[in-house]
């Protein structure tokens, strides 16, 4: 409780210092809702679902309302690097406003080369001002991976010719606090795959200031709006894990709440794609799921408005949210014990300690035997 109440003080006294600076949009929160059509109820609802994401007591809800109507207070920079855009599409692709987008879109948003209209030498100078002007108080979002090789020189952007590396660096000096959004930019992704040429990085390897890792390819919309949340209501970073992502976030293994959990456990496992257990919503682990080795919160927050995710629509999970998925994760049709244990004659003590570490604690040796009771076929 006491930390509890001295968190609560922390943002009573952010948000008093926020309202002390006069708003950067000309319609306020309240009134975009009242044009989309949201109502102040469905506002507080959705607060008080932001305030359980970030594993706040209930009487935060009024809080997390307050910091969102702020949010224009707070000037955001959001830099493209070596990506496909995904992530900023995870969280503007709706095909109707939700609050999220509403949220994102009232955050003083200073530059995002998606969604900014200008281009060329208005866009640096707008950047350069950005930088300037609001030095030591912007938070910096980086999108994408930062490739190293040759200086840098395999990512230029603008029309002064710099370096993806040199921006970063430059706006990361300035930054109040940093976000990695998505794993290309946590931890390198796709573009950090073996034999990476182009000495692709995430943010953290690149600056030597502290980084919050959205891993996910993408993250989900609520994991990037909860940690802008987060930064607006508190101005300083979560409580994170190892791998520097929001516990709140990434407390939990992705096979510990996922909906076919109790087929695992029951020993019911999908053997081909297609087969019946598929249709019947077996577990996917045979097929190559990596549940049990990636800690996100896809299950309980999902995607598109909260309908679905990868393994409710059929597909296993391929650790996207881990450093070096693309290749430790790999092949994702293929669960990893068969890279580990092929050829041996294991038995449910070796497949606990090797193959699913923690994952069979507490889960019956029936379903682990149902798993390897007889040689996996290639």
């Amino acid at each position: 409780m006491d930390t509890h109440s001295a968190l609560y003080n922390r943002c009573k006294t952010r948000l008093a210092q926020l309202r002390e600076i006069a708003p950067r949009q000309t319609v306020t929160l309240e009134e975009k809702l009242k044009e989309n059509g949201i109502t102040r109820r469905e506002f507080m609802t959705w607060s008080a679902s932001v305030t359980a994401l970030l594993a706040l007591p209930l009487p935060f809800t009024s809080l997390v309302s307050e910091a969102a109507e702020l949010a224009d207070r707070v000037p955001l920079i959001w830099l493209h690097m070596a990506e496909c855009t995904g992530c900023s599409e995870s969280l503007i692709r709706t095909d109707t406003p939700n609050l999220d987008s509403l949220i994102f879109d009232h955050i003083s948003l200073e530059y995002h080369e998606t969604l900014m209209a200008a281009s060329g030498w208005q866009a640096e100078e707008n950047l350069e001002h950005a930088l300037e002007a609001y030095k030591g108080n912007y938070l910096l979002a980086v999108e994408g991976a930062i490739p190293t090789a040759n200086n840098g020189a395999y990512l230029t952007v603008g029309c002064k010719g710099h370096t993806g590396l040199h921006i970063v660096k430059e706006a990361a000096e300035g930054a109040a606090a940093i976000i990695s959004v998505g794993t290309c930019a946590a931890f390198g992704g796709v573009q950090a795959a073996a034999p990476n040429p182009t000495g692709a990085k995430g943010v953290q390897d690149v600056i030597n200031k502290p980084v919050i890792n959205l891993g996910g390819c993408p993250p989900s919309e609520k994991n990037i709006v909860g940690t802008l949340m987060y930064f607006i209501m508190f101005g300083k970073l979560p409580a994170l894990d190892m791998f520097n992502r929001p516990k709140w976030a990434y407390g939990a293994r992705v096979h510990d709440n996922c909906e076919r959990r109790g087929r695992f456990d029951a020993g019911e496992f999908v053997e081909t794609f297609g087969d019946q257990g598929a249709k019947d919503g077996y577990c996917l682990y045979k097929v190559g799921c990596k549940g049990p080795y990636t800690y996100n919160n896809c299950p309980t927050e999902r995607f598109n408005h909260h309908t679905s995710w990868p393994v409710l629509a059929g597909h296993g999970c391929i650790g996207c949210s881990e450093p070096n998925f693309w290749d430790d994760m790999a092949d994702f049709e293929k669960p990893l014990g068969r890279q580990l244990l092929h050829g041996v004659d294991a038995t449910a003590d070796t497949i606990g300690a090797v193959i699913l570490g923690a994952t069979v604690v507490g889960i019956g040796a029936h379903a682990v035997a149902s798993l390897f009771a007889k040689p996996l076929e290639e």
